[in-house]
């Protein structure tokens, strides 16, 4: 059983106010010339199809015209809703469109029952867990709290239970929108924390053969049966090591897996530069850099006059400007965004509470009504991106 594992398209998203739209078509265009070109039985798309809830026309039109090319080629597609999608708009009209071979697994309630695939050796059951909020889905699933890792072992066991009554010889394979132990970050993912734990174990996939993960953006092996395919397209300047791919996966007759990564169209390169104006404009090493879209941190010891139209002559596609002058002590002015950037929310809101109580930190009480209020606050977005409602 061959098996095309890709994530987190973002259908509609942009990089630094550049429109990507283009760049996903390109993307998407690459995607089905290689499942014809390599034969897949399926593709596999592990959440967040879309950038928001609501996406733009644009957006939509190419994930309608991707699903119309994959099906008249004959290739099932098993598709979850990650954290950015609204799963009940993502899911409309699942049960007619299922006809032609596009599987959307968008209700929790649904993570027992799977696609089941078919090849020479037999059957392929594959489960697609949406990305489960824990606030929504902790009373459907019956899990014992309300965690990633409850939710997700709960689903988890109804997959193990259905698995049990099928033939011994049927293989497995489980889509999940999460984020993983052991899995590395970037900065353009959208933070999942619940009661300031995100994380869940790898060892909750046990006992299925690939475990197809989306959320995180970098491709990633935690296990060579539990991987993440990462995004398409680099969405933020913390991407500017990532080899965009997807990965092959062949399931052999006894469920083993062999995984290749097949690289993405890349619309161009990132470039994260830093050090004086004078040096970033005159250094040769520079050079193979002037056609990228570029992150320029300067370290001037004094702001210089003009410094973006100034870079621009030489990298004309630069969209970011930092200042971090060396030797300089810590800036009390230091811009918001800095100043949290990698904290959780529930990290903020507990720095918060420091601060105006001149130094007494949130004891363990108050730390648990923090948590309930951004789980409260998490769960009624969701809900409300779901019934259509503004945001």
């Amino acid at each position: 059983m061959r098996l095309l594992h890709t994530s987190d398209w973002h259908l509609g998203r942009s990089f630094h106010r550049v429109g990507l739209l283009d760049a996903q078509r390109d993307f998407l265009t690459h995607l089905v010339a290689t499942a014809e070109e390599q034969r897949v039985d399926a593709v596999l798309v592990a959440g967040d199809v879309y950038d928001r809830a609501v996406p733009p026309l644009a957006a939509v039109e190419l994930f309608d015209d991707v699903l119309h090319r994959l099906a008249a080629l004959g290739i099932p597609t098993v598709m979850i809703s990650g954290n950015h999608d609204s799963a009940r708009r993502l899911g409309v009209a699942s049960g007619l469109i299922r006809s032609a071979g596009v599987h959307l697994r968008t209700d929790p309630a649904g993570c027992g029952t799977p696609v089941v695939l078919h090849d020479e050796h037999g059957d392929v059951a594959c489960y697609g867990l949406p990305y489960l909020e824990p606030t929504l889905t902790q009373t459907t699933l019956g899990a014992g709290q309300r965690s990633h890792e409850a939710v997700l072992t709960a689903a988890m066991d109804r997959v193990r239970a259905d698995l049990a009554g099928r033939p011994a010889d049927t293989r497995s394979v489980v889509l999940a929108h999460a984020f993983v132990t052991g899995g590395r970050p970037s900065d353009s993912e959208r933070d999942i924390t619940v009661g300031g734990v995100e994380s869940v174990p790898a060892a909750v996939f046990d006992g299925v053969d690939y475990a197809a993960l989306g959320h995180l953006h970098g491709c990633q092996t935690l296990t060579p049966r539990v991987r993440y395919s990462g995004s398409p397209l680099a969405y933020s300047f913390s991407e500017s090591e990532h080899r965009k791919s997807m990965w092959m996966i062949d399931l052999d007759a006894e469920g083993a897996v062999r995984a290749e990564r097949l690289d993405c169209p890349v619309p161009r390169p990132l470039a994260r530069l830093r050090g004086t104006l004078d040096d970033l404009l005159a250094a040769e090493a520079h050079s193979r850099h002037e056609d990228a879209w570029v992150e320029a941190t300067l370290t001037d010891a004094v702001r210089p006059s003009e410094p973006m139209a100034r870079l621009a002559r030489r990298f004309p596609h630069v969209l970011s400007l930092a200042f971090d002058p060396e030797g300089a002590p810590d800036d009390p002015h230091t811009g918001y965004a800095a100043r949290v950037r990698g904290r959780t929310a529930q990290q903020i809101a507990e720095d918060f509470v420091l601060h105006v109580r001149g130094g007494r930190a949130a004891d363990a009480h108050e730390r648990g009504l923090l948590g309930d209020a951004l789980d409260a606050v998490r769960a009624r977005s969701t809900e409300t991106a779901g019934s259509g409602a503004a945001r």
